[in-house]
C-alpha cells in the first residue's frame, strides 16, 4: 500500500496497520522529490508494508511520531510501535531500514 496523507491521520495508520513505512517531506524538498519514486518503487515491492508520504510542514502531530529535524526522515513502525529512523536521500540506506524493519 502507498499513500499520501491528506489529512494529520498517521497515528492512526500506524495503528491500523502492522508495518508501516514513513516518508516525512516537504514541498520545498529537493532531496524529497528525488526519493519518492524510489519509496514509491519500494512499496510496490513490498505488498505487505504500509508506505505513507506525510508534508511535515502541514501535519504537525504526524511529524511528531517521529524525530524530524533534516528532511527527507524516513521512519518504520511495527505493531504500532516506533523501530528506528534515517535521514537520507540515499536509497541504499532506505532499503536497509525496510529490510530491517521486515526481518524483524
Amino acid at each position: 500500500m502507498f499513500q499520501e496523507i491528506t489529512e494529520d491521520n498517521l497515528p492512526q495508520i500506524v495503528s491500523e496497520n502492522k508495518t508501516v513505512v514513513v516518508q516525512f517531506s516537504a514541498t520545498w524538498c529537493g532531496n524529497c522529490r528525488i526519493m519518492k519514486p524510489k519509496f514509491k518503487k519500494l512499496a510496490s515491492e513490498n505488498d505487505s508494508i504500509a508506505f505513507v508520504i506525510v508534508d511535515s510542514e502541514k501535519f504537525p502531530e504526524s511529524r511528531k511520531m517521529a524525530k524530524v529535524d533534516n528532511l527527507p526522515t524516513f521512519a518504520t513502525y511495527k505493531n504500532g510501535v516506533f523501530v528506528n529512523q534515517v535521514q537520507t536521500n540515499k536509497f541504499e540506506l532506505l532499503n536497509d531500514l525496510v529490510n530491517e524493519v521486515t526481518n524483524n
